[in-house]
């Protein structure tokens, strides 16, 4: 009974006539490191700004471009440094009704402070419309790379390849301009 009433709400969403956001946006957001990131880093705040293209009623694509700024912690007695990313990437959106948005993020984040090269950068968001013009968001940001690493131990040279992600939990607000 359960399942044939999930159903029959999904359906009903997806009926539901839904108005594609089509222009500007620019958002901003706060979050917590995870996963590689949570070893080198506090807190996160950061900036994003899209233009999205309506292709239906309920779906919009286009570019993204952003700016994540992670505070550094001391991990094991060694202080690390802040770390910086800019997101350049491609934005999909689902309108599931007038309320819910669903979407994913994909490029590539540049790494911004020394000894950063970036990476892969996606990053899958739920948000909540509260009117036209302003939707609160939640998201998982990552960046994924591989690096090979060197070092010396007694005259003995090892290599080693390390893939590494920097996560953040965020939460957010977008501001819809057109």
């Amino acid at each position: 009974m359960k399942k044939l009433l999930l159903v029959a709400v999904f359906t009903v969403f997806s009926l539901t006539s839904v108005k594609a956001q089509e222009g500007f946006s620019i958002g901003a957001f706060i979050g917590l490191p995870v996963a590689d990131g949570g070893d080198f880093a506090t807190f996160s705040i950061g900036v994003d700004a899209t233009y999205q293209f309506s292709i239906n009623e309920k779906f919009s694509v286009g570019p993204t471009v952003g700016f994540s700024h992670s505070f550094g912690d001391e991990y094991f007695g060694l202080d690390y440094d802040d770390t910086q990313f800019l997101p350049i990437a491609g934005a999909g959106r689902f309108y599931i009704n007038e309320m819910f948005t669903v979407g994913l993020d994909l490029g590539y984040a540049v790494g911004i402070n020394d000894g950063n090269d970036g990476g892969f950068y996606f990053r899958p968001m739920f948000g909540y419309n509260i009117n036209e013009r302003i939707q609160l968001n939640a998201s998982y940001r990552g960046v994924s790379s591989s690096y090979d690493d060197t070092y010396y131990i007694n005259g003995t040279v090892y290599r080693n390849s390390v893939n590494s992600n920097f996560g953040i939990l965020s939460v957010g607000a977008t501001f819809s301009i057109n």
